[in-house]
């Protein structure tokens, strides 16, 4: 059996940053190229997060036509997996899979989008699953935007019910039926729709250091589209 880097794994849910295929709920505030920027600037800023934590292996699980983008973007610094089928269901799904076919280990897979998620809210998940069989971070629209496992439970994510309002409310009834105990980090927000970039911007502006590739590009953009508004 090979030898496994860490007890710890940090996995960045992900897809490759193609026009049309990322943010398509940000493309009403952004224009379809912009929302593909800007997604690449979250996707760079999580993944400088999660490599900042120590004692961690770090991977990107991605739809199997993204692998070789991937792989050329993140060089030999990460693990790029393809998941089984297609949605993050099935992605969630072969999360725990592949990194628990070994033997448990404490998995947590969270967000591409969150560049701007506190360092320490992860190394708390981690430390929630020494004592419980799942964590999970919920979002302010009822899903959520960080789980974790020390084992495989397919069951979990099967089926309706990703990506809506009752997202969370239906993982949280299908762990009680597996019997799972399940602890929380603190709630926090999704980049999904316009409201979600003018609070990111709005936080971005007064801590750009929290992610400084989005911090960036939002404030060039901000600078164009004023631009734009008065040569109108």
């Amino acid at each position: 059996m090979p030898a496994r880097s860490s007890d710890r794994v940090l996995v960045i849910m992900a897809k490759a940053p193609r026009p049309g295929a990322v943010k398509t709920r940000l493309t009403p505030s952004l224009p379809l190229q912009a929302a593909t920027e800007f997604y690449r600037c979250l996707l760079d800023d999580t993944l400088a997060l999660a490599q900042s934590l120590s004692n961690v292996e770090v991977a990107i699980m991605c739809p199997h036509s993204d692998v070789d983008e991937f792989a050329k973007l993140v060089a030999n610094e990460s693990t790029v997996v393809a998941q089984n089928g297609e949605g993050l269901a099935a992605g969630l799904t072969s999360v725990f899979g592949h990194f628990a076919k070994d033997g448990p280990r404490r998995i947590i897979a969270f967000n591409s989008d969150s560049p701007h998620l506190p360092r320490p809210v992860l190394e708390d998940a981690f430390e929630i699953l020494m004592a419980n069989d799942m964590v999970v971070g919920p979002t302010c629209d009822g899903g959520y935007y960080l789980v974790g496992a020390k084992t495989s439970h397919p069951t979990l994510f099967a089926g309706d019910g990703m990506g809506t309002s009752s997202a969370l409310e239906i993982l949280l009834a299908r762990a009680r039926v597996l019997a799972l105990s399940i602890g929380f980090v603190p709630s926090f927000y999704d980049i999904d729709v316009a409201g979600d970039l003018t609070r990111l911007a709005e936080e971005l502006r007064l801590a750009p250091t929290k992610a400084p590739r989005t911090a960036r590009w939002l404030k060039e953009w901000e600078l164009m589209a004023t631009k734009s508004r008065v040569e109108l």
